[in-house]
């Protein structure tokens, strides 16, 4: 049974101790060796440890068979991500050169982002099939089949992989050979990748509400009217949570009491965000359907800087240092200074750039709109 709960009504389910306790923070930056899932980690923040240099230059380039919205993981000295011919690809880091392609058969890979652990590459394609894959071999291990496309981004916790599906569910799945834990429903799409904290598996869904699911047996845990619907995947940032909706606004709440800390909406501009928030150093820095990017102060909800690109921007920006990267369907890549906003490079790839950036190892990779992925160092 699904329960909406106001500010007030969420207070008393913390006294109640049936929302998970904070204790322990999930992981806020990824580490400088991997980015192993959509946004780096299971936070969600979008920052990596990596330090990429201070001029960035263009390593290689690999041309694969279709457009590249999948953001690219990357562990062990390889890249992996999907195509919308239905193809993932493995990549050599250093040298850009293939290792192996897979294919999911006549349907392609969307937004999905492969997820990589315990010797697997996880991925859902648009007919609604979540795939295993050997990263030895580039061979299935084993699918599951959802009854609805897939366009989010799994999510590894322990020896389960989480799964949203456009037939409403969130699935949590056994990593060993595929078997169904528990699924939990929502009323509408699951678009957004869950953002993990404490146990819980925290998303805004197409419903209009903002779901947290216990990781380890999909109860409900508590379910907030975010007042619109919700792409967008959440950031987790020192106990609170920050997403962007459909109604032109980022939201944050905080995560031990469900309650509202702010709204934030450009002041002239009114459009939607898709997409997901970065998390840095008390900002939040997210790219807006009105060009631009925006960086909002996480403690109080006001603007600090805006960035203009030329096209809307449903890429979600990442981080190293200093320095905000962001892609734009203006086809560039953005590099900002964190602090003011600034443009410090840009690098025109002359197709739309949906798929985000991911950071490992001193290399940045992202995938373009004309089927062209490019590695940065």
């Amino acid at each position: 049974m699904r329960v909406l709960v106001t500010a007030f009504a969420a207070l008393t389910l913390g006294a109640l101790g049936l929302v998970s306790p904070l204790g322990a923070q999930g992981p806020t930056t990824t580490s400088p060796d991997a980015w192993p899932q959509f946004r780096g980690n299971t936070s969600l923040t979008g920052v990596s440890g990596s330090t990429l240099p201070a001029e960035l230059t263009l390593q290689w380039t690999y041309e694969a068979d279709e457009a590249i919205d999948s953001s690219a993981a990357i562990v062990d000295g390889t890249v992996y991500f999907g195509t919308w011919a239905g193809t993932v690809v493995a990549l050599d880091l250093e040298s850009g050169e293939e290792k192996w392609t897979y294919s999911t058969g006549d349907m392609g890979i969307g937004e999905s982002s492969p997820a990589v652990a315990d010797g697997l590459v996880f991925i859902g394609d648009l007919g609604g099939v979540f795939h295993a894959i050997d990263v030895q071999t580039g061979e299935a291990r084993w699918t599951y089949e959802t009854l609805g496309e897939i366009k989010s981004s799994p999510v590894i916790v322990g020896d389960h992989v989480m799964i949203g599906s456009y037939d409403g569910f969130l699935y949590s799945l056994a990593i060993e050979d595929g078997s169904m834990t528990w699924q939990y429903e929502t009323a509408n799409y699951v678009h957004a990748t869950p953002a993990v904290h404490d146990g819980i598996a925290y998303f805004g869904g197409c419903d209009e509400i903002f779901h947290g699911v216990r990781v380890s047996d999909g109860e409900e845990v508590v379910a907030v009217s975010a007042g619109a619907y919700t792409i967008a995947s959440p950031v987790i940032s020192d106990g609170k949570v920050f997403f962007g909706t459909y109604d032109n606004e980022v939201i944050g709440l905080d995560l031990k009491t469900h309650e509202l800390l702010w709204r934030y909406e450009h002041p002239r501009r009114h459009f939607p965000y898709y997409s997901s928030a970065l998390a840095i150093d008390g900002t939040i820095v997210v790219g807006g359907r009105d060009k631009m990017v925006h960086a909002i102060d996480e403690a109080t909800g006001e603007a600090k800087w805006t960035f203009t690109t030329r096209a809307r921007v449903d890429s979600s920006p990442a981080a190293s240092g200093d320095r905000v990267y962001a892609g734009s369907s203006d086809g560039r890549l953005y590099v900002l200074d964190l602090e003011s906003g600034e443009k410090l490079w840009e690098f025109d790839t002359a197709a739309p750039l949906v798929a985000s950036p991911a950071i490992a190892e001193g290399k940045l990779v992202i995938g373009s709109g004309d089927g062209v992925l490019y590695c940065f160092g």
